[in-house]
């Protein structure tokens, strides 16, 4: 009898052991946290938990591929400080060589899940001025990403999803092609795009339908000393909607504006726009004839609560 309850006992123990769910989980690479790899600490973590779960990273650079899963709702990955907790790898389309999606394999993070947070974070393809390579790449709907660092060269961030709303704050991107491609609704507010080649800071790809695709709100754009022709967007796919309100756009961008990619009917179908921008590469008097300047009563439309619906960001 006694044997059967110190085993009954043991059992216990060993599944409540096991059911333990972490809340809090710390990445470290001195081994003073609870792992030394960001991956092995999401993929510890509950799928699809009751509450946010915080992946707290410690400074240091981390050389990994991370993917946040889809069963890995309501998680945060945090830094400890922004330029010194960096997230860094080199894949890039010809490196892949996994035929003409490569692209979509080349990210250093990807984020599957909803309900997801970064913040405080580098994140950073280091492959070069070799062709797509994807720094981040979010298709999670109701992700926010907050005083964060997105570098790289083409393609830098994929912001995908067809019903994936997100939002960027008190960020900074660089890249050089298509710096910010994708048919997700994202609002980028107080935000940094800097230019590092000329050619299109952005690419949408927004599905016929959506109300709204690209929508910077507050942003800078700069570049580096010699880019003197930079284009705002051109459209990836019909219906792409790229918007800039209340920005500041320095003398490399180009008087034009925006770019039909050699494709006029794409640009009969998209709808790009400015409102109340400044700067010296804001000439609306030399746009392309299909853009737009929006009046006082439209732009007022472009607010979080109305982009977003029922979803209010932390």
């Amino acid at each position: 009898m006694k044997k059967t309850i110190f085993i009954a006992f043991l059992l216990f123990i060993c599944c409540s052991t096991f059911t333990e769910i972490k809340y809090h989980i710390t990445v470290a690479q001195d081994n003073s946290g609870d792992y030394t790899s960001i991956q092995d600490a999401i993929d510890a973590t509950k799928a699809f938990p009751d509450k946010l779960i915080t992946v707290f990273v410690k400074n240091g650079t981390y050389h990994e591929k991370v993917k946040i899963h889809l069963w890995n709702t309501l998680l945060t990955i945090k830094g400890e400080s922004r330029n010194k907790t960096i997230i860094t790898s080199d894949d890039f389309f010809d490196k892949i060589n996994r035929g003409r999606n490569s692209t979509f394999f080349t990210y250093t993070m990807l984020v599957d899940a909803d309900d997801c947070i970064l913040e405080n974070l580098s994140i950073i393809n280091s492959a070069g001025n070799v062709g797509q390579a994807v720094a981040l790449h979010i298709q999670g709907d109701k992700c926010n990403i907050k005083n964060c660092t997105i570098s790289g060269n083409q393609d830098t961030l994929y912001a995908s999803g067809s019903h994936s709303r997100q939002y960027f704050q008190n960020c900074l991107i660089e890249g050089t092609t298509d710096s910010i491609f994708g048919n997700a609704t994202a609002i980028f507010s107080d935000f940094i795009i800097h230019s590092k080649a000329n050619s299109y800071v952005t690419a949408a790809s927004t599905d016929e339908g959506r109300a709204f695709g690209l929508v910077f709100i507050n942003c800078k754009l700069t570049a580096d000393k010699q880019i003197n022709k930079a284009y705002l967007g051109r459209p990836w796919r019909p219906y792409a909607q790229t918007i800039f309100i209340g920005c500041e756009m320095n003398e490399h961008v180009t008087p034009e504006g925006w770019h039909d990619w050699h494709n006029t009917a794409e640009a009969k179908t998209s709808f790009y726009a400015e409102y109340n921008c400044t700067g010296k590469g804001f000439c609306p008097e030399k746009r392309v004839t299909w853009s737009h300047q929006l009046k006082k009563r439209i732009a007022k439309k472009y607010t979080i609560d109305n982009i977003f619906e029922d979803w209010k960001p932390m």
